[in-house]
């Protein structure tokens, strides 16, 4: 492929790229397309997840610790760039962090996007992935902050007369929401079932609003569930790799359920037939 072509991807915080998109991301740069993350947080707030990794001397360095952990995911996923973006982690709502006037929720709107603007300018990416605007499921200030930071920077991006001193404009082409489909949750539900365990995945979970409806983009990603899975575990504060919810079924069954990872086309400059297995579908 030519490298003409760039993928980018927004996240909230470190972890965020290991869980959404891994696997795509991972097909996309084995196959040329110049990859980039933009983090928006440095995950501030997380707390350390994995008992094994809760020791004096990690939470002293926490945020290096995690900049670190990024540094290990981002190279198994295959991302070819790393930007940060620079906000602190805004927590919860009514968490002291969500108070911080220096978190990512509190930022100005227009600074933010006028950072991401200058990102996608230099980068010059077709193809953006970020967080939808339904996000009923999991409403972290973050996440709902990407959203609007995204969307407004891809319109500011293309506006000659935005932000100029970000430099020429630049029109993405794609905009892709990542999701998590409510066919994946029963999968894996069930295999849980099939085999006997105990399934993490409770009423609370089955009953979430679906958004499989929207979902316009399926990209294959058979064979690279060792790609996720590392990338998740280099996240040793986040992610405890004895957790059920992320590791209860053995790695080989778990690379066989739902291989596939499921996006929602926003936005296209270009005609696209949906369903759509390639996120540069119209593009070549």
């Amino acid at each position: 492929m030519s490298d003409q072509f760039c993928l980018l991807a927004v996240h909230a915080h470190p972890d965020d790229e290991a869980s959404k998109g891994a696997g795509t991301v991972h097909r996309y740069h084995a196959e040329g397309v110049h990859t980039v993350l933009v983090c928006c947080t440095g995950g501030e707030a997380g707390d350390i997840l994995n008992p094994a990794m809760d020791r004096p001397e990690v939470r002293a360095r926490l945020g290096e610790v995690r900049m670190e952990e990024l540094a290990r995911s981002a190279e198994i996923i295959g991302y070819d760039d790393i930007v940060m973006l620079g906000y602190r982690d805004s927590g919860m709502p009514d968490s002291p962090e969500n108070a911080d006037p220096g978190c990512f929720a509190r930022a100005p709107l227009e600074e933010a996007v006028g950072r991401l603007v200058a990102v996608l300018r230099r980068e010059q990416p077709q193809v953006v992935l970020t967080y939808g605007d339904d996000q009923q499921g999991y409403p972290h200030p973050d996440h709902l902050r990407v959203h609007e930071v995204t969307m407004a920077a891809v319109d500011a991006a293309a506006d000659p007369d935005a932000y100029p001193e970000a430099g020429p404009p630049w029109c993405v082409q794609k905009v892709y929401y990542s999701t998590w489909s409510q066919a994946r949750i029963l999968a894996l539900h069930t295999t849980f079932q099939e085999l006997g365990l105990e399934s993490p995945f409770d009423e609370k979970w089955l009953s979430r609003p679906s958004q499989d409806h929207r979902i316009t983009t399926h990209v294959d990603v058979t064979g690279l569930y060792d790609v996720r899975a590392g990338a998740l575990r280099a996240h040793a504060t986040q992610i405890d790799p004895e957790s059920p919810f992320w590791f209860g079924i053995p790695d080989d069954v778990a690379a066989t359920v739902h291989p596939q990872e499921d996006y929602i086309l926003a936005r296209s400059e270009v005609p696209s037939d949906v369903p759509e297995d390639d996120l540069f579908a119209g593009l070549r």
